[in-house]
């Protein structure tokens, strides 16, 4: 008796490319909704590296010339040389106003909050995406998983080539939306800390500022008055 060999069976590869082309027409309009969502995740977090390093380096060097400033002169002759410094900007707003050091207190809350916002510019759309991917991509899932059992019940069968394509399809929904939020979440978190930490310096030497400028009179050299 001969014993006959069997072919061995072909591998079997996950081919993401193929499934995302070849889904149904919501899951596509998600998957490439997701995309373009993990895209833009990596956009935003380049240029919010990029600008945050660069407020970082402004400040730190106004801070430096800052703090051996003995006179309101002095201070708003270093925030005009660094006017792009968050810190300098305050600085520069309270020479733009003279009174109590109560206002002047206001006015530098004022300003803080104007380079929180410039700061924290973008940062929405980060937290946004890493909140509603998942749950965009669990709609994908959702849509796919019923088409499959709409296959199942065309085909009054559940063999695995009737339902494999819509299972792939809803799955790789969900591992996009993943693909999209899990950079999301740590970029937030790693800039938002960065953020933070700059904000909270310039807030801590604020009061130092409202005090100096607030004992003497000065006048605001007109290179800061102009911009």
């Amino acid at each position: 008796m001969i014993d006959t060999i069997e072919p061995a069976a072909a591998p079997i590869r996950l081919d993401p490319v193929s499934l995302v082309l070849h889904s149904s027409g919501p899951v596509f309009v998600v998957v490439w909704l997701l995309v373009a969502a993990a895209v833009m995740v990596w956009i935003i977090a380049f240029l919010k590296a990029l600008q945050i390093g660069r407020l970082s380096r402004a400040e730190r060097r106004f801070e430096q010339e800052a703090k051996h400033a003995l006179s309101a002169d002095a201070l708003f002759a270093a925030a005009s040389r660094y006017a792009d410094a968050p810190g300098a900007v305050v600085v520069l707003e309270l020479g733009k106003r003279a009174g109590s050091p109560k206002l002047l207190d206001s006015v530098a809350k004022r300003a803080l909050v104007d380079q929180e916002q410039r700061a924290g510019s973008l940062m929405a759309s980060l937290s946004t995406i890493a909140a509603a991917a998942p749950f965009v991509g669990l709609f994908g899932t959702v849509y796919g998983i019923m088409d499959a059992f709409l296959r199942i019940g065309q085909a009054k069968s559940a063999s695995l080539p009737v339902v494999a394509p819509a299972i792939g399809e809803a799955l790789i929904a969900t591992a996009i939306g993943l693909a999209a939020a899990i950079p999301a979440v740590v970029a937030y978190n790693a800039l938002n800390k960065r953020i933070d930490a700059l904000l909270s310096a310039i807030e801590a030497a604020s009061e130092g500022w409202v005090a100096l400028v607030s004992e003497v009179p000065a006048t605001l050299p007109k290179s800061g008055a102009q911009g």
